[in-house]
C-alpha cells in the first residue's frame, strides 16, 4: 500500500481530481469577509456606534516553515469549512443564572443575550452566501461548531441551537409569552431597553429602545445550514453556566424549572458565590440557592430542564434533527461517546474531541482513555512518527493528515480532578496533548474556542515537520462575533498552507434603532455587545491571530 504523507497526501489529491482548479489569493466567493470588510466604532468617547469599516489584511505566517513566492501558482486546494464556536444560545429568564455576579463576573449578564438565537440565524445565513473558501474557492464542505452552542445546558436552547443550524421556525422565549427577566426588573444593576430606570448601562449611555423586548422574542425563520454540520461538546453544554457540577447542587433540576429567580443579593454572599464559580472555595448548594437575595417569581418551565452528555449525543442522533447531515453530526450510534472522527477530505481526517470536565469550574481536560484513543488514531494514519520517548517509529499504512477540534485550548486544560462520568479515570491536561500531537508529523492544526478570543500559537518542534497550528476563534456572542473560514491547500513545494479567514453575520453594521426587522435586531446584537461594559476589546485579537495563511512543512512520500 502506498505511503503518503502532508506532501504525497496532497500531490496524489490534485492529480486524481479531488480537489479542483488553482487560485490565487483573490476572493473567490460574492459574499463579504473581513479581508473585505470589517465592523469598526465610531470615533468617540462613551457609547458607541459601529460602522463598515476596512477589511483585514491576510498575513503569511512562517514560523514553521518559509513560503515559497511561486506557490500562490502551483496551490491546489483541498478542503474549505468553517468554525463556528462559543454561540451561547441564552435562555435570558431562566431561573438557574447568575446575572447579579456580571459586576464580578462578566458573562454572567450581556445585555444582548436575548438577541442571541436571532443573531446565530444570521451568521448561519453568511455562510449559506458564502458558498467556498475565500481564498482558495474550494467549495465549503462542512461547518463544525467547537463548544458553548447553548449558554446553560438547557433543552430549551438545544431545540434552539438545533433550529438556528437545521433551519425553522423558533422564538427564544421560555415561560410566560411575556418577557420575565432582569431586564425589566426595576434594578439598576441591569440595562433596561424599555428604558424608565436609571440603570448603570444608561450611564454608559445605552439607547432607550421601547418594545424590543417584545421583539426579541417574536417567533423568527432560521434559514439553516446548506452545508453538512458537526459538533463538539463544551463546557456550557455540560454544567450549569459552564462551571457548577450538577450534582453539587441539590434538587438542581427543580431550580431550573421553578418559579423562583433570584435577580439581586448581598454583596458579600454575591462575592462568595462569585469565587465557587472560579473555584475558590467549595460549592455550597445553601450558598447558592439561599440567603439575603431578591427573587422574581417567574413562570414555570419544563423546557429548562438541563440535559446531560448523553442526552446532548442522543438529541444529535435524533433523525428528525439530521438537517443538512449528517446523521448524527458526527456522534456515532453504535458507540455514542461524545468524541469521534470524520472524514474532512480524502486522506484528511478530523478528530473531535470531548475537553470538558463534568466536576465543574469552566476550564478542561482529556480522560485517559480519550487520550489514548486519539493516540491510537494518530498511530493508525501516521507511516512515522514518535514513540512516548522520542524514537523514531516507521510502519507500513496509509497516511492521513490530521485537523483536530476540541471547546478548550491547550492553555486551558488545567482542570485534572476526576471527571464525573469517569471519577477513577486520571486526566491529562493540554501541556501533555501538545506533546501526543507533536509526536505525529502528519498533524496539521488544532482548531478550538472557550476563550472568546482570536488566537493563533505556533508549536515548534526540534524536528520542522512535527511542528503544528493551534487556531483559536472568538466567540459569537461577545464582541467581535466571529466565525473562521479554514481552508487548506497544497503548494506543491513541501509545504500545505491553512488560510484562516474570519467572517461577521449577515447584518447591517449601524444598528436602526427604528427598524425592528429580524436583520436590524441582529445588527443590534453586535452593537450591544461592543458596548457592553464587561467586554474585552483585547480578544479580537492581533492581525496576526486573524486572516492568516499558515506554512506547514510537508514530507516527501516514503
Amino acid at each position: 500500500m502506498t505511503d503518503l504523507s502532508r506532501r504525497g497526501f496532497m500531490l496524489a489529491a490534485g492529480m486524481t481530481g479531488v480537489a479542483l482548479g488553482l487560485s490565487g489569493t483573490a476572493s473567490a466567493a460574492p459574499a463579504r469577509t473581513t479581508l473585505d470588510v470589517a465592523a469598526q466604532p465610531t470615533s468617540g468617547e462613551g457609547y458607541r456606534r459601529l460602522i463598515a469599516g476596512p477589511g483585514w489584511p491576510q498575513i503569511v505566517r512562517t514560523d514553521l516553515a518559509v513560503a515559497d513566492p511561486g506557490r500562490i501558482d502551483r496551490r491546489v486546494p483541498v478542503t474549505a469549512f468553517t468554525q463556528f464556536t462559543d454561540l451561547h444560545i441564552t435562555d435570558a429568564q431562566s431561573p438557574a443564572r447568575f446575572e447579579y455576579l456580571h459586576p464580578l463576573a462578566g458573562g454572567a449578564f450581556r445585555p444582548q443575550e436575548t438577541l442571541g438565537a436571532l443573531a446565530a440565524a444570521h451568521l448561519v445565513q453568511r455562510i449559506n452566501q458564502l458558498r467556498t473558501g475565500p481564498v482558495t474557492g474550494h467549495p465549503m464542505d462542512f461547518m463544525i461548531t467547537t463548544g458553548d452552542s447553548t449558554d446553560n445546558h438547557e433543552r430549551a436552547e438545544l431545540d434552539w441551537y438545533f433550529a438556528v443550524l437545521n433551519g425553522g421556525p423558533l422564538a427564544q422565549n421560555t415561560g410566560a409569552a411575556h418577557y420575565e427577566g432582569v431586564q425589566d426588573s426595576g434594578d439598576p444593576l441591569y440595562w433596561h431597553p424599555e428604558g424608565g430606570v436609571d440603570d448603570r448601562f444608561r450611564e454608559r449611555g445605552f439607547p432607550v429602545l421601547p418594545g424590543l423586548l417584545t421583539d426579541a422574542l417574536r417567533p423568527f425563520a432560521s434559514p439553516g445550514l446548506d452545508i453538512p454540520w458537526y459538533a463538539v461538546f463544551g463546557n456550557h453544554d455540560n454544567s450549569v453556566m459552564g462551571t457548577l457540577a450538577d450534582q453539587a447542587i441539590p434538587r438542581v433540576n427543580d431550580w431550573y424549572t421553578g418559579d423562583r429567580k433570584i435577580i439581586g443579593r448581598d454583596e458579600r454572599e454575591a462575592a462568595a458565590v462569585a469565587e465557587m464559580l472560579r473555584g475558590g472555595r467549595e460549592v455550597s448548594g445553601r450558598t447558592i440557592l439561599g440567603g439575603n437575595t431578591i427573587v422574581r417569581t417567574v413562570t414555570p418551565d419544563q423546557r429548562r430542564h438541563p440535559f446531560t452528555t448523553e442526552e446532548f449525543i442522543a438529541a444529535h442522533l435524533d433523525d428528525a434533527r439530521t438537517g443538512p447531515g449528517p446523521a448524527g453530526h458526527g456522534f456515532d450510534a453504535a458507540d455514542p461517546k461524545p468524541h469521534y472522527t470524520f472524514r474532512i477530505a480524502p486522506g484528511v481526517t478530523g478528530i473531535a474531541m470531548d475537553s470538558t470536565n463534568t466536576a465543574g469550574l469552566a476550564e478542561g481536560s482529556l480522560g485517559l482513555d480519550q487520550y489514548r484513543w486519539l493516540e491510537d488514531v494518530l498511530t493508525r494514519g501516521s507511516s512515522t512518527y514518535y514513540d512516548a520517548v522520542g524514537r523514531k517509529q516507521t510502519q507500513h499504512v496509509t497516511d492521513e493528515l490530521f485537523v483536530l477540534f476540541s471547546h478548550h485550548t491547550s492553555g486551558t486544560m488545567t482542570a485534572l480532578w476526576p471527571d464525573f462520568r469517569s471519577p477513577g479515570q486520571p486526566r491529562v491536561g493540554g501541556d501533555g496533548v501538545v506533546r501526543l500531537l507533536q509526536r505525529f508529523p502528519n498533524v496539521l492544526a488544532w482548531v478550538n474556542g472557550h476563550t472568546h478570543r482570536n488566537t493563533i500559537t505556533p508549536h515548534g518542534a526540534d524536528d520542522p515537520e512535527r511542528g503544528f497550528w493551534e487556531i483559536n476563534t472568538a466567540s459569537h456572542v461577545d464582541y467581535p462575533q466571529l466565525a473562521r473560514v479554514i481552508e487548506i491547500a497544497d503548494n506543491r513545494d513541501g509545504t500545505i498552507s491553512l488560510f484562516t479567514t474570519l467572517v461577521e453575520a449577515d447584518s447591517p453594521y449601524q444598528a436602526d434603532y427604528d427598524d425592528r426587522s429580524p436583520a436590524a435586531l441582529a445588527a443590534l446584537y453586535r452593537e450591544l455587545s461592543f458596548n457592553d461594559p464587561n467586554a474585552d476589546l483585547e480578544q479580537l485579537g492581533d492581525h496576526t491571530d486573524r486572516n492568516t495563511e499558515l506554512l506547514v512543512p510537508g514530507r516527501l512520500p516514503v
